[in-house]
């Protein structure tokens, strides 16, 4: 080869690779800001949120975007992530190979940050509005953030599948291909569906103790903890004879299931100071209001409220001690009896000023975990 021709080589070879090494640096540059840029996502919100609602502005952002701000952080980096893509979209091999994974990255990030959105706003302002529409405040709330999270997941899913695959198409492939695999395999497809249905109604988890009530397939019922739950059968070890029992999902799912493990209570203490002596006549009326503002609440274990005054000769107060049960079989069940408490707190806040009781209320609120009786 001539040396005239290498030249032209080389020549011809900047040319080429001069363009694109100038995009992909741009495209590196561009996902370095998008990391920087994306963590003052909740920033930008709450300039949003001065702009369209600036008298609620505190409130709305510090009780529903500051609580899962992690969360903005990363679809508002992800978001930005896959908008640098387009500086790489010509050169089809490496976009194609790399654009499924962001725009995956991107809805889980944006369905999970709604998912979490909508919960916050359950907790906040649900309650105040089933209760303008004279509902009672109960599992309810859950429900509806059940249902928001299908839906949620469904349009997930249908962004991720446009203009990648036929999804009606494949669905109806595979309901014509499952009437084949019914009828051949009916018993093993009743145990999947039994899988199936004990993952979404999660009435026990892995390392909980249950309690299997008589039956037909189990006449003398059965008490111990959960081991793994397979595709086709839960393994339970007895709590009597530490032997592995294994029941197929079938019929766990058919079957009354008394779960041990979650029947636990939270004990709540409330510390209130008041800035007098209270009289016997305020003491009383104090004990009912707290009672009335506590026992009335959806999840409190009945009854089981006990306020203790004791008396502060030295600083010349009255201090209140308050302590009940709240109830749940879920962490998102305690986070909403929470919620309610929180309620119930300005509640009683609300009555004692009327009645003209001078106090404060000592922060934050202890919640304790009571230990499971077994």
């Amino acid at each position: 080869m001539k040396f005239s021709e290498i030249i032209q080589f080389f020549i011809s070879f900047e040319k080429v690779a001069k363009p694109i090494l100038i995009n992909f640096g741009i495209f590196l540059l561009f996902i370095l800001l998008s990391f920087l840029v994306g963590r003052y996502t909740p920033l930008l919100v709450r300039l949003l949120l001065r702009q369209f609602f600036p008298q609620q502005l505190t409130t709305v952002y510090e009780k529903l975007i500051y609580p899962i701000r992690n969360l903005f952080k990363i679809a508002g980096t992800l978001i930005l992530i896959s908008s640098s893509l387009n500086w790489i979209k010509e050169y089809q091999p490496v976009y194609n190979f790399i654009n499924p994974f962001i725009d995956l990255a991107v809805i889980i990030s944006v369905a999970w940050l709604l998912s979490r959105l909508f919960r916050q706003f359950l907790l906040v302002y649900g309650i105040d509005l089933l209760r303008k529409f004279g509902r009672e405040v109960d599992e309810l709330l859950l429900v509806f953030e059940t249902l928001a999270n299908v839906i949620i997941g469904f349009f997930a899913v249908l962004a991720f599948a446009k203009n990648r695959f036929d999804l009606i198409g494949l669905v109806t492939g595979l309901g014509i291909a499952g009437v084949a695999v019914a009828f051949a395999a009916q018993k093993t497809l009743e145990q999947l569906l039994g899988t199936i249905v004990l993952y979404l109604d999660r009435p026990f988890v892995p390392g909980e103790y249950i309690r299997l009530q008589r039956s037909q397939q189990i006449p003398e019922g059965l008490f111990g903890r959960v081991e793994s739950i397979g595709l086709r059968s839960t393994k339970i070890r007895t709590a009597a004879k530490s032997t592995l029992f294994i029941v197929p999902n079938s019929i766990l799912a058919n079957l009354e299931i008394e779960n041990i493990t979650r029947g636990k209570k939270v004990m709540v203490l409330l510390y209130i100071d008041f800035l007098k002596f209270l009289e016997e006549r305020e003491q009383a009326l104090v004990q009912q209001v707290i009672a009335n503002s506590t026992n009335s609440l959806f999840g409190i274990d009945p009854g089981s409220t006990n306020i203790t005054l004791t008396d502060d000769s030295e600083n010349q107060k009255t201090h209140a001690r308050v302590t009940f049960f709240i109830l749940g079989s879920s962490e998102n069940s305690i986070q909403l009896r929470k919620r309610l408490l929180e309620l119930a707190n300005e509640k009683i806040s609300k009555h004692l000023h009327n009645y003209g009781i001078a106090f404060k209320m000592q922060e934050p609120t202890i919640y304790v975990e009571s230990p499971v009786t077994i």
